[in-house]
């Protein structure tokens, strides 16, 4: 299972949930206290601006990136939720986790696993160019991209509740 949350409520979810690897998508020098009970091997922090194209001084998602995330999901071995963050839990992680979840489970619909992280998270709006690079990088033929784009923008918010993401389905 995945577990996404703002920044500000990472204690409280790994203590819920007992997350014990977790993903870091954040600005360069933004302060993040990892959890005792993670391991420093279990985190991964991945620096980036949420933003979708290339702005001076700002460091956009790229490539690099997004195989990183992937290479720490698939040494994941699911035996304890995998908690990702951004900032507000709204968009940067958002993606991440769909991009992981469509590396885990390779058969799953995209446009089924968009509508559920809509269910799942009325706020989440997906960071457009993590999921347009994953989605390259999957091989996924623009099929992630457009399962984005079908759910549309989430609710405002300053930032999103936590939520559960189950990766398989039967």
């Amino acid at each position: 299972m995945i577990v996404v949350c703002p920044l500000s409520r990472i204690a409280e979810t790994v203590a819920a949930t007992g997350a014990r690897r977790m993903v870091t998508l954040i600005n360069a020098n933004t302060p993040v206290m990892r959890p005792t009970e993670l391991a420093p091997a279990d985190h991964l922090t991945l620096s980036m601006h949420d933003i979708v194209e290339d702005l001076p001084d700002m460091t956009a998602p790229a490539d690099h990136h997004i195989e990183t995330l992937l290479t720490f999901a698939r040494r994941w071995d699911r035996s304890a939720p995998l908690l990702i963050h951004c900032f507000a839990g709204v968009s940067r992680s958002t993606a991440a986790a769909y991009t992981v979840a469509a590396a885990l489970a390779p058969k799953r619909d995209e446009a089924e696993l968009a509508a559920t992280l809509r269910r799942l998270s009325p706020s989440a709006t997906p960071n457009m160019r993590i999921v347009t690079i994953a989605d390259r990088l999957l091989g996924r033929d623009g099929r992630m991209v457009r399962a984005i784009e079908s759910i549309g923008r989430g609710v405002d918010a300053y930032e999103g509740e936590p939520f559960r993401l189950v990766i398989d389905i039967a």
